[in-house]
């Protein structure tokens, strides 16, 4: 729990500091979307008429990724410094809660929702693999990781733009390449989660599990 807590913590120190760039903002939001290591990119490496996701619900995905492309780009204030790949295997804990962060490849500024979609999907998978569902320890650790991180930035404006930032975690953690060993139900939950979170118009954090159905 105090781990979740001093990466929230992080988190908000790192996203205070602003950047007025609008077309870097944009730029960034547009590799999101196209660039060959994001969505685009990830879902070229599924297979063809994939099980779980035939190529109309591909297609599908697609389409509403370039519709929050064009949505996005009114929250260019929102552009500010980030780690930009914070998953679980990029930061290394040492004792208590004293930890270092690795692989700052995608560049220095960006969306705050990165972030936070990075890690907080992983709480998510790792529940769903366990449970079925967002719940027991796993659930304590998302909601003090999430809990900590809004009372530090109250940045509730966040739910209103991370959809795409979750769907292309989400295409990452479901890929068959990257995590081979899914149960199919698994799989199935993360697709719904990928499908649902972009038909939403604003993320309501405690209904998670609503979105995996």
């Amino acid at each position: 729990i105090e781990r979740a807590k001093a990466l929230g913590e992080y988190l908000a120190e790192i996203h205070k500091e602003k950047k007025d760039q609008p077309d870097l903002y944009i730029r960034k939001v547009r590799d999101l979307i196209g660039h060959g290591e994001c969505i685009m990119g990830i879902i070229d490496g599924y297979p063809l008429n994939y099980e779980f996701c035939p190529n109309e619900l591909f297609c599908e995905i697609e389409k509403l990724c370039v519709d929050w492309r064009w949505k996005l780009k009114q929250y260019s204030h929102r552009l500010c410094r980030e780690h930009g790949d914070f998953h679980p295997w990029n930061i290394k804990f040492r004792e208590g809660t004293d930890f270092s962060t690795f692989d700052r490849s995608r560049g220095e500024y960006g969306e705050a929702a990165d972030d936070v979609a990075t890690l907080s999907i992983n709480y998510i998978l790792f529940s769903i693999l366990r449970y079925g569902k967002l719940d027991g320890p796993f659930k304590q650790l998302h909601d003090t990781f999430m809990g900590t991180y809004l009372d530090r930035t109250k940045d509730t404006e966040i739910f209103d733009v991370i959809q795409p930032f979750y769907a292309f975690r989400g295409l990452v953690i479901a890929s068959p390449e990257w995590y081979p060993n899914h149960p199919k139900d698994i799989r199935r939950k993360l697709f719904n989660f990928i499908r649902n979170i972009l038909a939403t118009e604003r993320v309501e954090i405690d209904e998670i599990n609503r979105y995996l159905e």
